[in-house]
């Protein structure tokens, strides 16, 4: 017979108070301001309209972080704390007790709750601490107007209509708060119900955008109308926007309907070029499967108007040499942070562009990522050297790529020096692994021993991790040096 941990007396005093609603309406005019928390937790969850309503409108802490909470609420949760607000709204002074300042709808807050409730609060993910302060009980504030932030986050069954919820009733009390919406992530939605949405905000608030769709480019070059109206973007994520393939040209009747396919693709990644041009604080671009840019990533980089903080490509396998050159020559990436390239074929291309971006790079990289990326031995050397200079970097993966022992060996002889450097993953060599791509584990404890004999000759504390090239599968194995 399991046991259960019994209630807290302040879990039982919450939902006592909570039977009788007339006094749990009455009660947050007089509650001190750490019961606020677990009863709105308990409130919320059995969905009792007038005391979450009662405790918005006494609200003693700066922010109310709603997003862990209510991932897309039954309307009547959501119009009782909306409701709550609009009393507040209405008045011309703030109440004795009420110090809200900020109305969180974004992903954050877990802090909060877990704070002043516990482990009883809903599980949810800890995306940053929300300050909070209780207010002076005696004062009273002119009123200011209310912070909302808001997510638009495409990723739901009836998300939009959420969104437009919030959004409908931030605009009617315009001039009494300000909606800020700063990230959209769009995954697998129609695009005219994102426009939808999308009309209806303040777009240049707007600083994170994550496309995480299979669109093709007239459905990117529309929405691209909407990207350049986002002068304050930050971070651009794309994610599988294709093209027409010549394997489906057969497909089409005639030759002049593929001509005019063709020209209308054309049309529309220079619009998407267009707007590009007009983004200019982006400092994080992240793509993923953009087959739209084979032979064109130069004419995407030209467009960068300031030095990126960060770069991740990932699944470019589409892109030619030539695209790969410009990419390593592109001047806005001599400043980086981060650059990930994982699933990009590397294979028979000429590190030396590679070589020259980490050279100019190396004063400011901070995180190294060059994953299944074709490299053979040959090609490691040429950026062997300049590993040694980057003095700055915490993370440094390599691993599904086919490397030798020595190849390992000399990388680990290389980052040997790098103070800062917290995590090293390398890939099994090629002498562990038998006929049938099976790892051997006689020749890896083997191979382990002899990388942990150079980690101690090179005379530091260290650990790295070698990682097996099946993809989606890998096995890791840890060679530490204490």
């Amino acid at each position: 017979m399991s046991r259960q941990t019994p209630p807290t007396l302040l879990q039982l005093a919450g939902e006592s108070l909570l039977r009788d609603q007339a006094s749990a309406i009455t009660a947050p005019d007089y509650l001190p301001a750490a019961l606020f928390p677990p009863l709105f937790i308990q409130a919320y969850r059995r969905r009792i309209r007038e005391p979450l309503k009662a405790m918005v409108h006494a609200w003693p802490f700066t922010v109310l972080p709603l997003g862990n909470l209510m991932k897309l609420p039954e309307v009547i949760v959501l119009k009782a704390v909306l409701d709550g607000l609009d009393v507040l709204l209405a008045q011309e002074v703030r109440p004795r007790r009420w110090k809200l300042r900020v109305l969180d709808f974004r992903d954050t807050g877990a802090n909060f709750w877990r704070m002043w409730c516990g482990d009883s609060t809903p599980k949810c993910s800890p995306r940053g601490p929300v300050t909070v302060h209780s207010s002076s009980p005696n004062m009273e504030h002119p009123l200011a107007p209310l912070e909302v932030f808001l997510d638009l986050n495409f990723n739901a069954r009836d998300a939009d209509e959420f969104l437009m919820y919030i959004i409908q009733w931030a605009k009617e009390r315009e001039g009494l708060l300000h909606l800020c919406c700063k990230a959209v992530r769009i995954s697998e939605m129609p695009l005219q119900r994102v426009r939808r949405v999308l009309d209806r905000v303040q777009l240049d608030c707007i600083q994170e955008v994550e496309v995480n769709c299979t669109w093709d480019l007239p459905t990117l070059g529309t929405f691209a109308l909407h990207l350049g109206q986002m002068s304050n973007l930050q971070r651009l994520s794309l994610s599988y926007i294709d093209v027409l393939a010549e394997e489906e040209e057969e497909y089409w009747e005639e030759e002049e309907d593929w001509d005019r396919k063709q020209q209308e693709e054309q049309r529309s990644f220079s619009q998407f070029l267009s707007q590009m041009l007009r983004l200019r604080h982006l400092r994080d671009l992240n793509m993923d499967c953009p087959s739209f840019l084979q032979g064109r990533l130069d004419q995407m980089l030209r467009c960068l108007q300031t030095p990126l903080d960060k770069l991740s490509m990932e699944n470019c396998q589409r892109l030619t040499h030539s695209d790969l050159t410009h990419l390593f020559q592109c001047p806005n990436l001599r400043q980086l942070k981060s650059l990930h390239l994982f699933r990009l074929s590397l294979a028979d291309f000429s590190l030396e562009p590679l070589r020259a971006l980490l050279e100019a790079a190396a004063p400011t990289l901070q995180d190294l990522c060059l994953d299944n990326c074709g490299m053979a031995d040959s090609q490691v050397e040429a950026i062997l050297p300049v590993l040694s200079r980057c003095h700055q970097l915490r993370e440094f993966t390599i691993s599904k790529n086919n490397f030798s022992v020595a190849t390992v060996e000399k990388l680990l002889r290389h980052t040997a020096g790098l103070c800062s450097l917290e995590f090293e993953l390398y890939p099994v060599p090629r002498e562990c692994y038998g006929i049938q791509g099976t790892v051997n584990q006689e020749r890896l404890a083997r191979i382990r021993a002899e990388l942990m004999g150079i980690l101690r000759e090179l005379g530091q504390p260290s650990t790295i991790c070698l990682a097996t090239k099946h993809f989606g599968n890998s096995e890791f194995y840890i060679v530490a040096f204490s």
